[in-house]
């Protein structure tokens, strides 16, 4: 995997004890924000946000993984299936933004994520994901006004395809 200021980014399976941290992770405003379209009804109960990721986990058609720098836990990436597309996604704390980790580790999901085309969405205005989808092949083919359930607006979200 990609090194970066803060080591090797290295991925593994999400497991059921890295809940806890996790949430913790998602917390942040400003990620939150950014992230746009999040679940508003987990995102800020510990609770119900172990119950989805629960769920989730039993799932063998979501690929989930835990994003580590020296062994600690740094944020997530997952591909899932919707409407039957693969769609990515990804979750890095807040201290290790613009450090290339997001971009490694979505490279490290493609790596075992073989399927194509895979898609991923984007809010407009969330200018390092597009980056991190761009640096990982992924080409921009539309737009869709949708509802950001973090922003509590519609907003223009950027669709991008890997084939």
């Amino acid at each position: 995997m990609a090194e970066n200021a803060g080591g090797a980014v290295a991925l593994r399976d999400l497991r059921e004890d890295d809940l806890p941290t996790m949430f913790e992770i998602q917390l942040d405003d400003t990620a939150r924000y950014l992230a746009a379209f999040i679940d508003d009804k987990t995102a800020l109960d510990r609770d119900a946000y172990v119950r989805k990721f629960q769920k989730i986990l039993a799932d063998d058609a979501i690929v989930t993984k835990v994003v580590e720098i020296g062994g600690e836990i740094v944020g997530s990436a997952a591909a899932f299936p919707i409407e039957g597309d693969t769609e990515v996604t990804y979750w890095i704390r807040k201290d290790w933004w613009g450090r290339g980790v997001a971009t490694a580790a979505l490279a490290g999901l493609l790596e075992e994520v073989t399927v194509r085309p895979v898609y991923g969405r984007v809010a407009e205005d969330n200018l390092a994901s597009v980056r991190v989808l761009e640096r990982n092949g992924f080409v921009l083919i539309g737009s869709e006004e949708s509802f950001a359930s973090a922003r509590r607006a519609t907003i223009t979200e950027l669709i991008y395809k890997r084939s």
